[in-house]
């Protein structure tokens, strides 16, 4: 008697990672680099010359709620003067972000030099959106714990 079930496909040994990382001839995500250039840039700029003089709060700041990004910018202030404590006591993300644009710098320089680019690829988006979900829940949860820090300068 013939074997009618269907085959099944034998499953990656991969199948629970949500990114795929592949090495390209193209760059495909010059958004990223060029944002991370430009970030740093900037942040540069202020780590020489200092915090800008205007006041870049948003208005739920001014009755005490804080935002996950409140004390961002003085995280990568001193996330870029070498101060790494300081910058993940104004706001924990400025540390990863920091370090994740100066990998996108890398990743483009090895790219322009080799012609062989790192490219990630989403294979699965829902456990993005749930981790994201909660990293700004927790983000959120230690601002709102540090806004005497926050609100102070």
């Amino acid at each position: 008697m013939p074997d009618t079930a269907p085959q099944r496909r034998p499953r990656d040994a991969r199948w629970w990672l949500p990114v795929r990382l592949s090495i390209e001839g193209r760059h495909s995500h010059r958004w990223a680099t060029w944002a991370a250039v430009a970030g740093l840039t900037v942040g540069a700029a202020m780590a020489v010359f200092g915090l800008p003089p205007v006041d870049l709060h948003g208005l739920p700041h001014y009755v005490g709620v804080m935002d996950p990004l409140c004390g961002g910018t003085r995280g990568v202030y001193w996330a870029l003067r070498g101060d790494l404590g300081q910058a993940w006591r104004y706001n924990p993300i400025a540390v990863p972000l920091v370090v994740g644009a100066g990998l996108a710098v890398l990743r483009a320089l090895v790219g322009w030099t080799s012609h062989r680019w790192v490219t990630a690829t989403v294979t699965r988006v829902a456990p993005f959106i749930v981790c994201g979900a909660v990293v700004l829940v927790l983000l959120e949860i230690n601002q709102q714990a540090h806004a005497p820090l926050l609100m102070s300068t």
